[in-house]
């Protein structure tokens, strides 16, 4: 029995997420019934973060065990096929030992905020982001990100619904940059809450409409109550860009 690390990237459009379900397509589901055409062996896999409905990745990471001996690019080639045509690929496939683990063992994950502020209707972007008709003011949203930076209880930006047993969380980076149209909410920590990435950008858009001053985020993390957090972001906007190890 081998151990497979995989990196994919997969649109979350069509997809109920990531974790497998009773009904409904999964993108979990879809990679275990690849493998088993592929194998016949039923494998279980394990992502570094599970994404919800409609969010992509660029750089998931998963693994599962597999005794089917195989070249690492067989894999990929096999799986990809048996894939198509769903919008998910296998980016490469590396053989690890038993100890690695696609969740436990990362270190560090880093998502993805794409805005588009413009009022044309989105094309080639529909489903890729959130698109926003009145102006952001960006210098204000940056402001307002710095306050996110270090250990903090994000009690108010995380789903009501979230199992994790803590609220504290090490948020490492978040940056917010403008090419043209387009803003980009960069984020890094080791982990995040449910929902906390999308409760962030929603409440930073807030800062750049002007309903929110910069300082409201320091005290909506103060107030450790969800409902003083701005409005939720879609999750189309939402990419799981990189898994750190």
């Amino acid at each position: 029995m081998q151990r497979y690390k995989l990196t994919i990237e997969y649109d979350g459009t069509p997809f109920l997420g990531w974790q497998k379900q009773n009904d409904g397509l999964t993108v979990q589901q879809s990679i275990m019934e690849a493998v088993y055409k592929f194998s016949q062996e039923h494998v279980t896999i394990t992502a570094a973060g599970r994404t919800d409905t409609g969010v992509h990745a660029r750089g998931q990471v998963i693994h599962f065990d597999l005794a089917k001996q195989c070249e690492p690019f067989q894999i990929m080639e096999a799986i990809n096929a048996h894939l198509r045509p769903l919008p998910i690929a296998l980016l490469s496939v590396e053989p690890v030992d038993d100890n690695f683990d696609a969740r436990f063992s990362c270190k560090q994950r880093k998502y993805e905020y794409h805005i588009i502020n413009r009022r044309a209707p989105l094309v080639l972007e529909k489903n890729r982001a959130w698109q926003i008709g009145a102006p952001l003011d960006v210098n204000a949203m940056i402001e307002g990100a710095q306050f996110f930076h270090g250990v903090h209880d994000f009690t108010t930006f995380r789903a009501t619904m979230c199992q994790a047993k803590s609220p504290i969380r090490t948020l490492d980076s978040l940056e917010v940059s403008q090419i043209e149209n387009t803003i980009i909410v960069r984020t890094a920590a080791r982990a995040f809450l449910h929902s906390q990435v999308r409760s962030m950008v929603g409440s930073l858009v807030q800062v750049g409409l002007g309903k929110w001053q910069s300082q409201q985020i320091a005290k909506a993390l103060l107030a450790k109550d969800r409902t003083q957090c701005g409005q939720l972001a879609p999750p189309y906007g939402l990419y799981f860009m990189e898994a750190m190890y």
